[in-house]
């Protein structure tokens, strides 16, 4: 217990951990593509998620209460952006983008958090964090092109490709509106509620996908595969990135999505066999060395618009 306690008291070790169960969540996430329905498996990770959850936060509920109508407007946002938007929208994306288009699109939110961030007025970019997500993207570019710049420019924004942009961008947004989370707000019960604000914004979209035919998978591999994406991907992930953006601020915990694209090859390597080529080593040593950078620059957030000066 004590361990988890200094581990939670040093948020820049926690910061790996979200892109990792992300990287597990994209790659079944394609291996569903076809077979589960994308606003079906959007509802399936929150519900497990919320019901893992719900235990831990029911005795505080009633205390917040009053905290929870004053943030309203705030957790039906975070709930709209962060859990409905994003996630719904990647899914239907995975199911015709191809996946390094999908790789590629999906680093942009380390620039979109920034500038999320500039126009809401949230934080000040530093220019070492800056240069770090610009060379991380440089990695990511380097292993998507497979080490041969002029291959990007078959990339082509058709199919799921301009919604994984806009999937990106809610994700930013999310991101930036962590910061106006109210001090006097717990943490957990504010997740709680922004799940449970997301499952509403996704509810008639679950019900349009089903009225329109589909079918959600019940043999055991996808069962495992929505309870892994609902426990890691989702509850575990989505609580260590909020305290990471509590700690560190939106930019920098941004960067560190970059390493998604990095933990993915990693797992196709180890699960699919995938070979690990050169430009992976070159692209990798961008990825790691940007993030690193970004991370050495990250500075004590400036004070929540809500009044919040500290975690």
């Amino acid at each position: 217990m004590r361990i988890l306690q200094r581990l939670w008291a040093r948020p820049l070790l926690l910061l790996p951990l979200p892109p990792l169960f992300w990287a597990g969540n994209l790659v079944l996430g394609r291996a569903l593509a076809g077979s589960y329905p994308p606003v079906s498996l959007a509802v399936g990770r929150w519900l497990v998620a919320l019901a893992c959850l719900l235990p831990f936060v029911l005795g505080r509920l009633g205390a917040q209460r009053q905290a929870l109508i004053r943030a309203r407007g705030l957790v039906f946002a975070c709930g709209a952006f962060g859990i409905a938007g994003y996630n719904a929208l990647g899914y239907l994306a995975l199911q015709s983008a191809p996946a390094a288009s999908v790789a590629f699109l999906n680093s942009t939110l380390p620039l979109m958090v920034p500038l999320a961030a500039l126009m809401l007025g949230v934080e000040r970019v530093s220019a070492r964090t800056l240069a770090g997500i610009a060379i991380s993207f440089v990695g990511v570019s380097w292993i998507v092109a497979r080490g041969a710049p002029s291959t990007l420019a078959g990339l082509s924004l058709t199919g799921g490709e301009p919604l994984v942009l806009i999937a990106v961008a809610n994700y930013a947004v999310y991101s930036v509106l962590l910061r106006r989370r109210p001090v006097d707000l717990d943490p957990l019960v504010f997740l709680a509620a922004t799940m449970a604000a997301g499952l509403l914004v996704l509810l008639p979209f679950w019900i349009w996908e089903l009225a329109r035919g589909a079918t959600i998978p019940t043999s055991p591999g996808p069962i495992a595969a929505v309870l892994y994406i609902g426990v890691f991907a989702s509850l575990l992930a989505f609580i260590i990135w909020n305290r990471c953006v509590s700690a560190l601020g939106p930019s920098v915990t941004g960067a560190s999505f970059h390493l998604v694209a990095l933990f993915t090859a990693a797992l196709a390597f180890l699960l699919l066999g995938e070979p690990v080529q050169p430009f992976h080593l070159v692209g990798a040593a961008l990825i790691l060395g940007g993030f690193g950078l970004a991370a050495a620059g990250s500075r004590p957030p400036v004070a929540r618009l809500s009044g919040e000066a500290r975690s």
